[in-house]
């Protein structure tokens, strides 16, 4: 049986991990006590120490450090990109220097390292004012604002190394788009690349997309909407993309996340992410339940010769945060509703419970232990019946200061 390690720790690599022991010996490290609870094994040793055949990097974070590098250095098959190619998550400057020159349609932006080139930007263009940290922010590095004092006061913020440290030092600003905006995730073989099911995702904490940006707050999958979207992206987003890595001499394996903007002009792209999307992959892993081994290890390898092809229905995820997130998150609030194993301790049809942020206690229950806690991801025939499945669930699940959105995909209801 194939050994697959997957990196990180967090309710992605808990999705991941759940979905792919289904065909192979899975194993996570470092993994969280959820993962353990549910009978995944957990480890603290390195991806090479456990011998893998396959591995699969969760985060960022180690994608840019190289990790895959160091592994496929050692002859394993690897999903995720080396170090070059993650700068196109690693630095903002870098990823819209790149889209410049790969001709991929994106906003109008300036790298800027002071406040002055910053007002100037602002001038010559109209709210909202978009300013992100060049550096990695666990998705909460950017803030979209109609107000050009507060985009200034976010400068000034993170160029000093009070908001995201040496991260922030160096600044992104764009011009707004307006639209839909959607997540299309692609696997890359190193040639190829095959899209899989459109999601959409919820970044703002709070209801109707206000308040700071998170790690995100819940998702859902497929869009149906957007359906027409994914050949204009993979025509003038990743092909370029790919040309463009080609001609740079970077062999990219791994996923291609590509954050757009539907405008009433087409689509545009925000970013690029190296790896997949969290939570978007607690939805995406319930129409993958079947095929995603195989799908994953030939994209590692280099084979990824079709489409991955998602069963029916549709999922909706939900996250509960610790109160305070995305600011300052508070732990050690004690969990009810989860049994012994991390899932409801009464259980639903169609819903599983992926860990984020819980710690075990002593007496067996789950306290919060992190700023995203727990994914409550349900699947049905609908996303309207996905929907009411994932709210049933999370109404189950109670702790002090909890923080949930009560929209997500609100408006696929009818």
């Amino acid at each position: 049986m194939t050994r697959v390690v997957v990196v990180g720790s967090g309710a992605r690599e808990h999705a991941l991990a759940w979905v792919l022991s289904r065909e192979a010996d899975v194993v996570v490290t470092p993994g969280n006590d959820g993962m353990a609870a549910q009978g995944l094994r957990t480890s603290s040793a390195s991806a090479l120490e456990l011998e893998p055949d396959l591995v699969v990097i969760g985060p960022e974070a180690p994608l840019v450090e190289g990790l895959a590098d160091a592994l496929r250095g050692r002859g394993v098959a690897v999903l995720g990109p080396g170090a070059d190619g993650a700068q196109l998550e690693g630095s903002k400057a870098f990823m819209k220097d790149f889209l410049a020159a790969a001709g991929v349609p994106t906003a109008r932006y300036c790298v800027v390292s002071d406040e002055t080139s910053a007002r100037e930007f602002f001038q010559s263009t109209r709210p909202p004012y978009v300013v992100k940290t060049d550096g990695l922010a666990a998705g909460k590095g950017v803030l979209v604002t109609a107000n050009v004092e507060e985009a200034l006061n976010d400068v000034r913020e993170k160029l000093s190394g009070t908001a995201f440290g040496d991260a922030g030092r160096r600044v992104v600003l764009e011009e707004g788009l307006s639209g839909v905006e959607c997540s299309v995730m692609v696997l890359v073989d190193g040639e190829r690349a095959w899209p899989l099911a459109t999601a959409q995702d919820f970044k703002r904490v709070g209801e109707g997309d206000t308040g700071p940006n998170t790690g995100g707050m819940g998702a859902y999958c497929p869009v149906p909407e957007l359906d027409d979207v994914v050949p204009v992206v993979m025509e003038t987003m990743v092909t370029p993309t790919l040309r463009e890595l080609a001609r740079r001499g970077v062999d990219y394996r791994g996923v291609l996340y590509a954050g757009v903007m539907v405008t009433a002009a087409g689509p545009y792209l925000l970013e690029y992410n190296v790896r997949f999307g969290d939570p978007e992959t607690e939805s995406l892993v319930r129409l993958y339940e079947s095929q995603l081994l195989g799908v994953v290890e030939d994209c590692a390898r280099g084979r990824l010769t079709s489409a991955p092809v998602s069963t029916p229905g549709a999922a909706v995820t939900v996250v509960l945060a610790s109160r305070g997130y995305p600011e300052a998150p508070e732990t050690g609030d004690v969990i009810d509703g989860l049994g012994p194993d991390g899932q409801l301790a009464e259980p639903m049809e169609g819903v599983v419970v992926f860990h984020a942020g819980t710690r075990r206690r002593t007496d067996g229950r789950f306290e919060t232990n992190g700023g995203r806690v727990l994914a409550v991801s349900a699947r049905a025939t609908s996303v309207a019946e996905a929907r009411r499945r994932a709210y049933g669930a999370v109404e189950k699940i109670q702790f002090a200061g909890r923080v949930v959105r009560s929209d997500i995909a609100r408006e696929q209801e009818e």
